[in-house]
């Protein structure tokens, strides 16, 4: 089958081949045929070294499509089901589980170490246990989560991180609250998401911070009150909250320059929420006098701070509702063999989401 496989970290191109197998196929795994998958920055993370992942690999985590078959012991999911991927599956045993805080499950990282696909040349790794940049993929059948018919398979592919992760964020963890002022620092996918989340729950102005024009004005449609650049936040902080600062703010690019930005724009008393995945080696730092004078909530939001599948049902039945806006994060849809022109995009900032048609 097709595949887009990166041969090493740190690498910013894409190998599209022809014959990659899915393996590991067996009791309790399930193989899906993939109809749609979405580009989310972690696959550009990994691929540069910034997020933890073996080599070579294919990458791709969100994910949707068909049940191809099924392996002994695996109920609920047969042949034609249509699912999508959720890449950090919860065991349901696991301390995190029974606290009910199964976004903090670490079976899914299991996965994560065995490779998932075969080549010529050895084995090949999928990416956080999945590997959505093929035609197929084998997972573990709690990975495959059944989607309703009138779901396409291009918005549950965006379900299964980006849009579960923002939202939850604003809705999960910092539970934004009515009438509250609210800055998202990063609108990507997930940023959008966040400002979408934080729309839902009431938020009266949300400012979205970005240096590339075009996010800023996508993130104007999807519900941010105002949109500025890294450079117009201080003035938006002043003009809004008369230099206090922001009830909520969402750092959600990852890195501790932009987390340490966010920290200094949340009014004392307020919530900062961190959404983006950073690297090993870069700190966050705060000192202790200011952790403690002035009570900023910092909160971490792993996955959207909840139980995923619930997460997955909520995120449905709003944009059924048309309180939430996904058709409008798939901004482009490309071939596999296109998938390089999708990754210079997506480094460029140039498109919020691609969403890959296999």
């Amino acid at each position: 089958m097709r595949a887009a496989v990166l041969h090493e970290i740190g690498q910013d191109k894409l190998d599209v081949v022809d014959d990659m197998e899915a393996t590991g196929f067996g009791p309790g795994k399930v193989k899906l045929r993939v109809r749609a998958t979405g580009l989310c920055h972690s696959d550009l993370s990994a691929m540069s070294g910034v997020l933890p992942q073996p080599a070579p690999f294919v990458p791709g985590h969100e994910g949707a499509g068909e049940v191809i078959d099924v392996g002994d012991g695996v109920t609920g999911l047969k042949q034609g089901d249509r699912v999508l991927m959720c890449w950090l599956p919860a065991c349901g045993a696991c301390p995190s589980c029974k606290r009910g805080q199964t976004q903090l499950c670490l079976a899914g990282f299991m996965n994560a170490g065995t490779p998932n696909f075969r080549r010529s040349g050895g084995d090949v790794f999928g990416f956080a246990g999945t590997g959505t940049f093929a035609e197929e993929v084998v997972v573990a059948a709690g990975c495959a989560v059944p989607i309703p018919d009138d779901v396409p398979y291009e918005i549950a592919a965006l379900i299964g991180c980006g849009v579960t992760t923002g939202l939850g964020a604003a809705i999960n963890t910092a539970k934004v609250a009515v009438g509250s002022s609210v800055a998202v620092i990063g609108c990507g996918g997930v940023g959008i998401s966040t400002i979408q989340g934080a729309r839902v729950r009431g938020a009266a102005q949300i400012v979205a911070v970005d240096p590339v024009a075009s996010r800023r004005e996508a993130a104007l449609r999807f519900g941010a009150t105002e949109a500025v650049s890294p450079e117009e936040f201080a003035d938006a902080r002043q003009r809004i909250t008369a230099g206090e600062g922001f009830d909520y703010v969402f750092e959600v690019v990852g890195r501790s320059a932009t987390a340490r930005t966010a920290y200094e724009n949340t009014r004392r008393g307020g919530t900062l929420c961190v959404v983006g995945a950073g690297a090993m080696d870069d700190y966050f730092q705060v000192n202790m006098f200011e952790l403690f004078f002035d009570e900023k909530r910092i909160l971490p939001s792993m996955y959207g701070g909840g139980d995923v599948l619930r997460s997955y049902e909520r995120a449905i039945a709003l944009w059924r509702a048309g309180r939430i806006d996904l058709e409008g994060l798939i901004t482009h849809r490309v071939r596999l063999a296109e998938i390089n022109d999708a990754l210079d995009q997506m480094r460029s900032g140039e498109a919020l989401r691609t969403c890959i048609e296999i």
